[in-house]
């Protein structure tokens, strides 16, 4: 019989697979490098749809993914992954190795290849160099998980009863309200980091989050369609309980999505949203800051994406032009602002190593109005000759790292959030994301907010529906000329980047800021 997959696994394997690392590096030829990830999680999911369940299961993954380092005369890396079932269990270390193989195989190909073309192509060749690692403090350890509720001790029943109740009460707490879904999930997740220079990073982690959706019609026939989520790498108390930690605040599930729906009917009879034809004062949120960070400063600082590495298919940035020409040290934002991603900062971004056993570090992108780094990998790293600072991350085992945003935000200021709405003669307050349509290089942007108000002698004045701001990215943080003290951090459940696609979750946040940009508004 199969045995079953659990987090437990990782214990009865760490050992034999660290030595198989270590070992097989030294029987290979010409191999310098090779790392293991193992990822095992379990949890339960259940989805209801006005007021009836929809599906709910639970289940298991296990997966390995590898890298080899190898080459005679020019370096190259091989990757090889697999997602595997209970029969693997038994036979895994055999498994595993027989995927070490694939991985130095396509490694010892991609080396051929690479020098081949270096010499071919003349200076066409001259970007094909050697598979570097910037070196890195090699660690030892074991990361358990924070949880009042482990997430494998909670029922299926439970999860799919309390998901079909909060679906129930958002259908009939208005009759506006159309359409509504609502989806819960939690889990318990093991990852194992192992590399042939004697890394050995031991991580669980409960992660449990909600989402839902509303749909709701005005009496005048206007549509609102929003969602929203809660979340945080914590057990099944976020859910009954809600969350209330420094950074990290949220209500109840039940609290929450009815909430959600009351804004929708609101927005349902509110006037649309005015245009502007010259930029107004915007003061915008915690959570509209959320997307805005993410779009404008997260993506375009993943040194992937500004060394062109992903340029076919998702785009590139605005801040490296090349090595010699980019916005390194020079002034992108106002004095007043600060940005940077911390992996060490609670939520759905946290971790203490990313996949290549880097030990995490807050990363400065934007230090008081200057550009000032990247998010990197150990390879990127070795391109642009600085120290890795921990963001390579996959979504699976299975999969191959990419740079990866953890925890961005923009840095807290000193001013009080009313305060600085109050002091506004006019402009305009936007409340919550919604859409976000950005540049291929992140250079320009437009996000809608969930509620737009009309500030009038420092009063918030009348909500508008489908609203928001667009402007140039550089011009629209120089003109930012007020921080404030309530930062926030929420969750993205579903940043995608990557081919295959890889959905991640993680953190951005910020606090209340105020510029200038064009009020964009809705048409009916």
């Amino acid at each position: 019989m199969a045995q079953k997959v659990d987090v437990a696994l990782v214990d009865r394997v760490k050992a034999q697979l660290s030595n198989l690392v270590s070992e097989t590096r030294g029987r290979l030829k010409d191999c310098s490098y090779i790392d293991l990830r193992i990822g095992v999680g379990e949890g339960q999911r259940a989805v209801a749809q006005d007021g009836m369940r929809k599906f709910s299961l639970g289940d298991y993954r296990l997966s390995y993914g590898l890298r080899v380092i190898a080459g005679r005369d020019i370096s190259a890396a091989g990757y090889f992954g697999q997602s595997l079932g209970s029969a693997d269990v038994d036979n895994l270390p055999r498994v595993i190795l027989e995927g070490v193989q694939q991985a130095y195989e396509r490694a010892m190909a991609n080396s051929a290849l690479k020098g081949d073309r270096k010499s071919r192509w003349e200076s066409l060749g001259n970007p094909l160099q050697n598979t570097e690692l910037a070196p890195i403090d090699v660690r030892e350890d074991t990361i358990p998980a924070v949880c009042k509720i482990n997430p494998v001790d909670v029922p299926l029943e439970e999860v799919s009863r309390l998901t079909q109740e909060v679906s129930r009460a958002v259908a009939s707490s208005d009759p506006r309200v159309k359409v509504n879904q609502a989806m819960v999930e939690t889990s318990l997740i093991r990852e194992l980091i192992v590399s042939s220079e004697g890394a050995s990073i031991d991580r669980t982690y409960a992660l449990t989050q909600a989402l839902c959706a509303v749909v709701a019609i005005g009496n005048s026939g206007a549509q609102q369609s929003h969602y929203d989520c809660l979340g945080h790498q914590r057990g099944w108390e976020i859910i009954t309980e809600g969350i209330d930690e420094e950074l990290i605040k949220s209500k109840p599930l039940m609290q929450f999505a009815l909430d959600l729906a009351a804004d929708n009917v609101a927005l349902s009879e509110a006037r649309p949203c005015p245009s502007s034809d010259k930029d107004v004062i915007a003061v915008t949120d915690p959570h509209y800051n959320t997307l805005l960070v993410h779009e404008i400063v997260g993506h375009p600082t993943e040194l992937d994406r500004a060394l062109k590495l992903e340029t076919a298919y998702a785009g590139r940035s605005w801040l490296l032009r090349n090595l010699k020409e980019n916005m390194l040290g020079q002034p992108i934002a106002s004095p007043l602002v600060s940005a940077y991603s911390d992996p060490l900062l609670p939520g759905f971004g946290h971790y203490e190593y990313d996949d290549e056993a880097t030990p995490g570090r807050r990363v400065m992108l934007i230090d008081k109005g200057v550009f000032s780094g990247f998010m990197n990998s150990r390879q990127t790293a070795a391109t642009l000759g600085v120290s890795p600072n921990g963001h390579f991350k996959a979504t699976d085992a299975s999969l191959v790292p990419l740079i990866r945003m953890s925890t961005t935000v923009f840095g807290a200021g000193q001013q009080d959030p009313q305060e600085m709405i109050r002091e506004v003669d006019h402009g305009y307050y936007l409340v919550g994301h919604r859409i976000p349509s950005i540049s291929e290089s992140r250079e320009n942007f437009r996000i809608t907010a969930r509620k737009v108000f009309e500030i009038k002698n420092g009063q918030v004045g009348e909500m508008f529906r489908d609203g928001g701001i667009m402007a140039n990215t550089r011009d629209y943080l120089m003109s930012i000329d007020a921080v404030g003290n309530d930062l926030r951090i929420y969750p993205v459940f579903n940043c995608g980047k990557g081919q295959p696609m890889q959905a991640k979750k993680l953190g951005n946040g910020g606090p209340t800021l105020r510029g200038y940009a064009r009020l964009v508004g809705g048409t009916k």
